[in-house]
C-alpha cells in the first residue's frame, strides 16, 4: 500500500470534525509510505467542501457533485471510491467509524477484495507493514493487527482518535468523471434529522452523561445541558435513562449504543454497568459524580465526587462560566 484515501462523510458543505482527524493522519501515513493523501468528496455541497479542505495537509481532493449520490442509495458512493482506488492503485481507505461509514467500509471491501480493520484507534508503519490498534472485548483488550496479501486496506477510524492541525499546502483539486455504464434502483425518498444543530456524541472533546440517578426527563435540560454548553460539549446517557424515555436512544452510550472517546467523560448519577464502561472507557479523563461511594464506575473512574448531584452539578456549572 502506497497511497492514503480519505472518504469523507458529509451532508452538504458540512462534514464532521473526524473528516479532518483523517486528513491530518493520511498526510502522515502518505508520507511514510511514499505515496499521496487524497480526499474524495461526492454529491451535493462537494466543491464547497473540497475549498475548505484545502485546508488541510492534502495532496489531492477528487470531486464529484454528482446528483445520483444523494438520489440513490449508497451504490454510486461506492461506484466512485471503487473507482478511484483501482486508478491509484494499492491504498489504505480511511473511513469514519460511524453508522454511515460502517456500511461504506463494509461495500468497499467486498468490491476490492480488501482487508479490514475496524473502529481502529492508532496506526502505525513497520516496515511494509501498516499496523491498526484497536480495543476489543469491551475495551479490555487492545489488539494490533496488519494487512496481508492484499492491495487494499478498509480502515474505520474512531472519531477523536488523531489530531486536527489545518496546516494545508493548497491541495489539487481534481474533478472525478462517472463512473460508465451504472444504473440504480434504490431511490432515497427523503432524509429525516435526528436532531439539528447538536455537536455530534462520537466526536464531542466533551461529554456530559446521565443515569437513573437523574430520576427523570428534566434534569437532562436543566441540569446536563447547561453544565455540557459551559464546557463546550454533548449530552449523553445510560441506557437505564434512554429505556426509561428520558432522552431519545440517540444519546445513548454502551455496548448497544454510542461508543465515544471524549478527552474529558462526566458520568453524572450513573452506576456504571459493563454495558456503559464498553461505550466510553477510552476517555481521556473520566470523572464520576454519584451519591454511592461503592457503585462500579468508582473503579474506572479518575475521579470520583461522591454527593448529591441536583447540589453539584448546578454549582459546577456556575464555576466553569465564571471561570471563563
Amino acid at each position: 500500500m502506497r497511497n492514503v484515501i480519505v472518504f469523507v462523510e458529509h451532508t452538504g458543505d458540512h462534514t464532521r470534525k473526524v473528516t479532518y482527524e483523517l486528513a491530518c493522519e493520511a498526510r502522515r501515513l502518505a508520507d511514510v509510505l511514499g505515496g499521496k493523501a487524497h480526499a474524495i468528496v461526492l454529491g451535493s455541497g462537494a466543491p464547497a467542501l473540497a475549498e475548505r479542505l484545502k485546508a488541510y495537509p492534502l495532496d489531492v481532493i477528487d470531486v464529484a457533485e454528482d446528483a445520483d449520490v444523494d438520489r440513490f442509495l449508497i451504490d454510486p458512493t461506492i461506484d466512485y471510491l471503487e473507482a478511484l482506488a483501482r486508478e491509484l492503485g494499492p491504498s489504505a481507505i480511511l473511513i469514519p467509524n460511524t453508522m454511515y461509514g460502517r456500511d461504506i467500509a463494509g461495500r468497499i471491501l467486498a468490491r476490492l477484495e480488501a482487508g479490514l480493520a475496524s473502529d481502529v484507534i492508532d496506526l502505525k508503519v513497520e516496515g511494509e507493514n501498516l499496523l491498526c490498534v484497536s480495543p476489543k472485548l469491551g475495551g479490555t483488550t487492545i489488539a494490533t493487527c496488519t494487512f496481508k496479501n492484499t492491495e487494499y486496506a478498509v480502515i474505520t477510524v474512531r472519531p477523536n482518535a488523531f489530531a486536527v492541525e489545518a496546516a494545508g499546502a493548497g491541495a489539487q483539486i481534481v474533478q472525478l468523471g462517472k463512473p460508465a455504464g451504472k444504473q440504480y434502483a434504490m431511490l432515497v425518498e427523503s432524509v429525516v434529522e435526528e436532531s439539528s444543530g447538536e455537536l455530534g456524541l462520537e466526536e464531542a472533546s466533551v461529554v456530559v452523561s446521565g443515569g437513573r440517578g437523574l430520576g427523570g426527563a428534566q434534569p437532562f435540560e436543566t441540569l446536563l445541558k447547561p453544565l455540557a454548553d459551559a464546557l463546550g460539549g454533548a449530552v449523553g446517557a445510560s441506557r437505564a435513562a434512554a429505556d426509561a424515555g428520558w432522552v431519545p436512544y440517540s444519546l445513548q452510550i454502551g455496548q448497544t449504543g454510542k461508543t465515544v472517546s471524549p478527552n474529558l467523560y462526566l458520568a453524572v448519577g450513573i452506576s456504571g454497568a459493563i454495558q456503559h464502561k464498553v461505550g466510553m472507557r477510552t476517555s481521556g479523563t473520566i470523572v464520576a459524580i454519584n451519591k454511592d461511594a461503592g457503585a462500579p464506575i468508582a473503579d474506572f473512574s479518575d475521579l470520583l465526587v461522591v454527593g448529591d448531584l441536583f447540589q453539584i452539578v448546578p454549582e459546577l456549572t456556575k464555576l466553569i462560566g465564571t471561570a471563563s
